[in-house]
């Protein structure tokens, strides 16, 4: 489920929103990873919280700043960039 009302829009509220995942915060359950994704329809840009069979649990749109520079982050995670 993506809430239109929720939009990361810098590397630090991306950051914020992985440790959150990371810690259990959302009350997730079965998380097996994240990604970067774009919408089929409009290309929207979103990260998406998977489970292990890659259905999406939770996403949030992000803008298209992140979605290109929050690459590595997403791949390696917050705590592996400090």
């Amino acid at each position: 489920m993506i809430n239109d009302n929720d939009i990361i829009d810098t590397l630090e509220e991306l950051e914020a929103f992985l440790l959150l995942i990371d810690n259990g915060g959302l009350g997730l359950k079965n998380v097996a990873g994240v990604a970067l994704a774009t919408n089929n329809t409009n290309g929207r840009p979103f990260i998406a919280v998977l489970d292990d069979t890659h259905k999406l649990l939770l996403g949030r749109w992000v803008t298209q700043d992140v979605f290109e520079n929050g690459k590595e982050l997403v791949r390696r995670g917050p705590k592996k960039l400090h």
